[in-house]
Formats: C-alpha cells, structure tokens, sequence
C-alpha cells in the first residue's frame, strides 16, 4: 500500500491509495491473478472497488477503518429487487469493498480485521439523519466465483456480508462482532444467489445472524432471482433480538433448497425463523435443517406469515407465499421460554412441516402457551418436551 501513497495510521484517508493500487494490479489479472496484500497498520479509508481475478489480502496485524466521512461513500441507486432503500427510499450508499459483474473475486486474509466503525451511522439511523440507505461492509453483485474468508469483521455500519445476484459463492472463517442492540447489523445475507456455501463461522450481531433473501414484494416478483442451493454448516450465533438463520422476510424471489447443519445458537431470540407475509409472494420450500444446538432462547421453533413491513403501497395483497416442505430434525434446545410459535396465513396454510427428534427444556418461567400453532400442517415424530405439540394436519 505505501508504494501507492497509503499510510497505515488510521488518520490519513486512503481511499485513493487503494484505488489506485488495485487499478495498477488489476492490469496484470490476466497472466494468472493479481493479489493486494494490505500489511499491518491501521488503514482509514471509503469505498472501493475490486476487479475480475483479484484477490485482496489483509495481514493479521492489518486493520481496515472504515470513513465515517459520508463524501467517501458513492450514493448508488436501489437494488432492483428491493425498489427501495431500506433505511431511506432514496437509494443507498455504496458498501466498503464492492464489485459487481465480476469473476474470480476474493477477499481474504490470515484473520486480518475489517472496522466499519458503525457507532455513528447507528447514531444517524436512531435519529433520522440518514438520506439515504446505510452501507455494508463487503458487497458483490452479479459476480461468479466469490471468496469471502479468514477475516475479523466489527461494528459494520448496518448488513456485514452481502453477495446479491451471485453464483458460487464461498464464505468461510469469519468473525463478525456488533453490539447486540445495533441496528440492522446483521452477519452474512445471500440474495438472489446461487451455489452458496457459509461455514466454520461465528457472529455476534443486534439482527439476524444469518438472513437469507431475495427481493422485496413487487420488485423481488418482478425481478425473479431465488436464492437456492444453499448449504450452511458449523455456524454459531448469539443475537438475543434475532434469528440465527431467517430465512425472509425479503423473500419475493424465492428461497429453494437451504440445508443447514450443525448449528449453535447462545442466547439468541430464535433458531431457524421464516418470515414472509401477504404480499410477498414466491416460496421458500425445500428446507433442511438438523443437528441444531439452542441454549437459552426465547423460541426454539418460530415461522411467521405476518411480517407486514412493505417498501411501497404497490405491492399485490393477492400475492401469497407458498411455504412447504420444512424438516427440523436432531434438535436439542434448553432454557427456553417459548418452545414454538408457527403461524401461518389464513386461507394460505405452511404445508409439509416435519419436526423430528426434538428434545426441550424450559427455563424457570416459561410461556404458559408453548405450542401455538395456526394455519400450519405436518408432522411431529419424537419430540421430547414438558409442553402439548401441535397435532399434525389440522388448524389452530
């Protein structure tokens, strides 16, 4: 970095510097890659982007401070799937690292860290001083063969890890830290993408941990990209307000065939939560979840067909999600005050929901109702809890 102008004393603005250097470096992609080695110190910068077949690598000691100087953030317009912003309708300002159309793109390190230093884009948010949707820490769009790995992520300003519109997708190794009451920081969000690994990760988050998408009402309907094929494993989460993976509630594209396995969550308000609403139309069907570990949660099992935010009055109130095909199986959850709330749409019931070797302890004061359950069909197999189930197949 310091033969491109940079100074690593986390006061002198490098956004140029790193500019620069990946112009440079970028010419010689071609002849096999080309690689920007960020070394110790504490680099202040805005966003950048990256190019095809460009790794960017950060030193253990190498600390990357995000600006908290709105003029080094490009305004950008809303994602296409989304029609809006989601802080502020106007659009958004562009995230930290960012690509889009690209091939062959990696950002790694040997647990280098990535700051967002969030605490005053969360001041602006609480306060309504924002004019437009805040950034995120590491973003592509449209790419193919995505690398996210082996780093320490803090304090992003909102979303931490977002590849949206992308294929063959790997995230793996990371740490991603906020405080727990932070607005909408939440850990890693596959959008409309395909082919997407996460694993040997942990996150500490004030939203949901892991939050799978795929547009926004009218706009996530149009557009039409799922997220499919996805495959998360040895993940843990702690979230006291949030899920450890939700799947929605931006979900208007479609959401087919996630497998998640081998999960911790500590703490944490929810395990596998779907959320969607009237409205939203499209799916998310074919999920599979096992060997979930859950200690002291509010609710071990949480689905929910009224999650009514909406980016405009636009949207098709005909428009109703299909939700089938949903199997929990080798659950162990314990100190838990709600053991599931399931709540489907009426006239538009979750099919398919199978619920298997399941075995749970309440806390000290638990929900007096502990299994709520309405406009929800399935089954339950082997489920070990001190708390009436839901009887397969009917409404409640």
């Amino acid at each position: 970095m310091t033969d491109f102008g940079g100074v690593g004393d986390g006061k002198t603005p490098n956004t140029k510097a790193f500019k620069a250097a990946i112009a440079e470096l970028s010419q010689y992609a071609s002849d096999g890659g080309a690689q920007l080695i960020v070394p110790p110190g504490r680099w202040l910068t805005g966003s950048f982007n990256l190019s095809s077949h460009f790794t960017l690598f950060l030193h253990k000691d190498a600390v990357l401070l995000a600006s908290q100087d709105e003029a080094e953030w490009p305004a950008f317009p809303p994602l296409p799937s989304y029609g809006v912003g989601r802080d502020e309708h106007a659009g958004r300002f562009s995230s930290l690292i960012f690509g889009t159309h690209l091939t062959d793109v990696v950002v790694t390190g040997n647990n280098g860290t990535i700051d967002g230093q969030g605490a005053v884009w969360w001041d602006k948010f609480h306060q309504k001083k924002l004019k437009l949707t805040r950034p995120y820490l590491i973003e592509f769009l449209y790419s193919d063969q995505v690398q996210i790995s082996n780093l320490t992520l803090i304090n992003s300003p909102s979303w931490n890890v977002h590849p949206t519109y992308c294929s063959n997708v790997l995230i793996q190794w990371l740490t991603i830290l906020a405080p727990v009451d932070s607005p909408n920081t939440d850990g890693i969000n596959p959008d409309s993408s395909s082919n997407v690994r996460i694993e040997d990760s942990f996150v500490v988050s004030g939203d949901d941990c892991i939050a799978v998408k795929s547009g926004w009402d009218e706009y996530g309907i149009k557009f039409g990209r799922p997220t499919q094929h996805l495959v998360i494993r040895r993940f843990t989460c702690i979230s006291p307000d949030s899920a450890t993976i939700a799947l929605g509630s931006e979900m208007s594209g479609g959401i087919q065939d996630v497998r998640a396995e081998d999960i911790t969550a500590l703490g944490t308000q929810s395990g596998v939560r779907i959320k969607t609403a009237v409205g939203r139309g499209a799916y998310v069907k074919d999920i599979f979840v096992r060997r979930m570990t859950l200690k002291t949660m509010k609710y071990a099992f949480w689905m929910t067909g009224s999650y009514g935010s909406h980016p405009d009055t636009g949207y098709d109130p005909k428009a109703l999600p299909e939700i089938k095909r949903i199997s929990y199986k080798d659950i162990v959850a314990e100190n838990v005050t709600y053991s599931a709330r399931l709540e489907g749409i009426e006239n538009d019931p979750f099919t398919g929901i199978c619920i298997s070797n399941v075995n749970i302890s309440l806390t000290q004061k638990p929900m007096e109702l502990q299994w709520n359950c309405t406009d929800i069909q399935g089954v339950s197999s082997k489920v070990n809890s001190s708390a009436m189930l839901c009887v397969a197949g009917e409404k409640y």
